[in-house]
């Protein structure tokens, strides 16, 4: 039954990895897992007072380093996907909305001729791979395997309508590279037994990889197993019951993690490889998810919908349990794995490397403006696009096509509690031409497949 995901993928009990550094010349493996909607509330490393468990994650932010201030590309999952794996502003790539199974309501389509992370890594002789979630396209030219990826193992589209059943709209989109297949089980626990058996053909392999295990955990549907829920409801009886399945799906994708990163510690692999943990947005608040301290969640410019979990662990490099406060955004990963693996960049990145703050050194490159931009339909937004730029401790931000521009100083006010635009009208003016540049660079770049294709 090769498509039944591993049950079991033991715990080590060898010594811990950040003692554990590679050797000079091993070259430098690459795994970053996304989460989907997981608010920064919700990672008990980042909240402890909170009522989730993840003690994964938490080794994990033991081991590494803990960027407190990072915020995702974009407010929901494909303009994020999109900027992660290519390095620029997603409307850059064409993909300034949600791509979805439903041409009618979708909102973006990369660009064919973009060159993803993928692209390459392996150019420069790494195996990569995608497991779990792509969102970024159903059909060529816009396949994982035809953007870069040597081996896709997951599901197409941007949801399942259920963890189990796997289906979106009655359609089957999950795929091992281009064949249709039918698992059984969990989406969860399908897509760790999958990247659990990736690692171990890898080590095997003696060859260096980019993994991208990307889940749809804890997206709605909120679908824990029944075991999970019922330890939270044992544990916190007097829990809401929607707070109670949002806290147990996460806990289960913590343990889901947990057993991918005892897989590299099992193949010995974790000495060389650089581990990137975070989400695509933050947690979405009508499924009971927390972005505490952050105001509002999921589709909102203010911090609950931007600010993300965001771990990396490198044996040997980052020093074991360290913060930053570094204000960076998800698509630095494109830019520092470049690097950590000797690859250049393209030229027309937007994303800035990390790696001078993996070491403990100050950011090689002067503070930059940070834009974010959403296009979606339906009668809230009508097809059009919302925006924010934060430039240093000032965030200009619209939550909506037809809202009014908002302007907070997040040195002040970090919770986004007071509106001051009509006090500083010259300032709000100046971020204005900065949003105006980067929309007339992103209107550059079709975001909808060419008719005929």
């Amino acid at each position: 039954m090769r498509f039944l995901p591993a049950l079991v993928c033991a715990l080590s009990l060898a010594v811990p990895s950040f003692l554990r550094s590679a050797p000079a010349s091993a070259p430098t493996n690459i795994l970053v897992i996304l989460a989907d909607d997981l608010g920064i509330g919700d990672v008990a490393a980042f909240r402890p007072q909170g009522d989730v468990r993840t003690p994964n994650l938490d080794r994990l932010a033991a081991d590494g380093l803990r960027f407190t201030t990072m915020r995702a590309n974009c407010t929901v999952c494909s303009p994020t996907r999109a900027a992660l794996l290519t390095g620029r502003y997603a409307d850059r790539v064409g993909v300034p909305g949600v791509i979805r199974t439903q041409p009618a309501n979708s909102w973006g389509y990369l660009a064919p001729g973009a060159p993803t992370l993928a692209n390459l890594l392996g150019a420069a002789g790494y195996h990569t791979a995608i497991i779990g979630k792509w969102h970024l396209g159903l059909t060529s030219p816009n396949t994982p395997n035809e953007r870069g990826f040597a081996f896709f193992h997951g599901f197409l589209g941007d949801m399942m309508d259920s963890y189990t059943t796997h289906l979106r709209h009655g359609n089957n989109y999950l795929r091992r590279n281009r064949e249709v297949i039918e698992p059984v089980g969990h989406a969860t626990e399908i897509f760790t037994g999958w990247a659990c058996d990736y690692l171990r053909e890898r080590a095997a392999a003696k060859q260096p990889f980019f993994l991208y295990l990307a889940y749809n955990a804890p997206h709605a549907p909120i679908e824990p197993p029944a075991e999970w829920l019922s330890r939270v409801q044992q544990r916190a009886p007097g829990m809401e019951p929607k707070r109670a399945a949002n806290v147990a799906l996460v806990e289960h994708l913590d343990d889901g993690v947990g057993r991918v990163l005892a897989t590299l510690r099992d193949t010995g692999l974790d000495r060389s490889t650089l581990v990137v943990f975070t989400s695509d947005n933050g947690g979405s608040l009508p499924h009971a998810a927390n972005n505490d301290p952050w105001r509002d969640g999921k589709q909102s410019h203010y911090d609950g919908g931007l600010r993300v979990p965001f771990i990396v662990r490198w044996p040997g490099t980052v020093a074991p349990g360290t913060h930053t406060d570094y204000a960076g955004l998800t698509f630095d990963i494109f830019a520092t794995s470049l690097e950590a693996a000797g690859v250049a960049r393209p030229a027309d990145t937007d994303a800035v490397s990390l790696l001078p703050i993996l070491h403990g050194q100050p950011p090689a490159t002067a503070p930059r403006d940070l834009y974010f931009v959403r296009r979606e339909g339906g009668s809230p937004y009508g097809g059009k696009d919302y925006h924010a730029v934060i430039r240093g401790e000032w965030k200009l931000l619209q939550n909506d096509p037809y809202a009014p521009l908002e302007l907070y100083n997040l040195k002040s006010d970090p919770l986004e509690k007071n509106n001051v635009i009509a006090k500083n009208p010259k300032l709000a003016r100046d971020l204005q031409a900065v949003l105006s540049l980067n929309i007339q660079r992103g209107g550059a770049v079709p975001w909808q497949q060419p008719a005929g294709h």
